[in-house]
């Protein structure tokens, strides 16, 4: 993962920044070239929602080398009131409270250290709501 200027670079990473279509009003996040819904490729900055709802979920017990520490874990597809979807890992929760309809808010969140420097990396986690 590169260092944190270059993420703080990126909209959609630090501002949970989406893009709309002009054409179809579609909400993408991360943002693309090309609309999947009517192939526009003009669009507008969109401010996701703090909030969204457990479209799937799973729970990871073998993680990557940087999560090890972490392990197990739910790693869920958020989707926002805007209709956008977010793969995000869930946390504060126990392991089997997380399945599909169930609330969240999402929360900036340390995400890791990065390498042997310990650079902070931070980002969107999801929390139940309630």
């Amino acid at each position: 993962m590169p260092s944190p200027g270059y993420w703080r670079g990126i909209p959609s990473r630090l501002r949970l920044e989406a893009v709309r279509c002009s054409s179809c009003e579609n909400v993408v996040y991360p943002s693309r070239r090309i609309c999947p819904h009517c192939h526009g490729t003009k669009w507008e900055p969109a401010e996701l929602s703090r909030t969204g709802e457990v479209v799937t979920s799973t729970v990871v017990h073998v993680a990557p080398d940087d999560f090890a520490m972490e392990a197990p874990y739910v790693l869920a597809l958020i989707e926002t009131p805007e209709g956008a979807r977010l793969m995000l890992q869930v946390t504060d929760c126990e392991l089997n409270e997380i399945g599909p309809g169930t609330a969240v808010n999402l929360e900036f969140r340390r995400i890791r250290a990065e390498g042997n420097s310990g650079i902070l990396c931070y980002g969107f986690k999801a929390v139940p709501a309630g």
